[in-house]
């Protein structure tokens, strides 16, 4: 009895705790997927993972992602073509391309580079996939970034101007059990100095 009294007084902390702990295991839980079924990706589960992916921070709050929705046969198969780290294209149902702005305007009505544009990018991409993995996708990060893969990328997507890809995201349901690597390493800690 004393215990469901507990319980029932500590709701709001237990709620809490369920809340921390979700999201801790969802973390821990995410993983690469490469393997997927043929079933679509809903346009909610779509809008979800993009909100998520909105919500991340950015330098001086500036949001410069720009993402593109990829669910076409076609420009899914080419793109698995012509990138030799996402064949896995050839299977997903959806890819979501996340790239930024590359350049800025200032107050002063002057442009400069965004030389952030890549973290934020980054930290999109994280909530994307963690967004993924919460609500039971598989996804995946391939690099789009450097000269090569993004010249592709952009070719086939027409993306012009100081818009870069950061990278492709394949996205399905998962085809089989993929298990999360465990990549906790106490020797990569260091406090106060290096």
């Amino acid at each position: 009895m004393a215990t469901l009294a507990a319980s029932c007084c500590n709701a709001p902390e237990a709620s809490q705790d369920s809340a921390r702990e979700a999201v801790l295991q969802n973390i821990a839980n995410r993983k690469s997927v490469r393997s997927y079924t043929s079933e679509p990706v809903s346009d909610a589960d779509i809008e979800t993972m993009l909100r998520a992916a909105m919500a991340a921070p950015s330098a001086m709050n500036r949001q410069p992602w720009e993402f593109i929705v990829i669910k076409d046969r076609d420009t899914l198969d080419a793109l698995a073509a012509r990138l030799k780290y996402a064949k896995m294209l050839e299977k997903a149902p959806l890819a979501i391309v996340v790239c930024a702005e590359t350049m800025i305007t200032l107050r002063d009505g002057s442009v400069v580079e965004n030389m952030f544009w890549e973290h934020d990018a980054s930290a999109a991409t994280e909530n994307l996939l963690l967004a993924a993995e919460a609500i039971g996708l598989g996804a995946v990060w391939t690099a789009a970034s450097d000269p090569e893969r993004s010249a592709i990328v952009c070719e086939a997507l027409g993306i012009t101007g100081t818009v870069k890809p950061l990278c492709v995201i394949p996205i399905g349901h998962p085809d089989g059990e993929t298990q999360p690597k465990d990549k906790w390493k106490p020797e990569k800690i260091h406090y106060n100095r290096f």
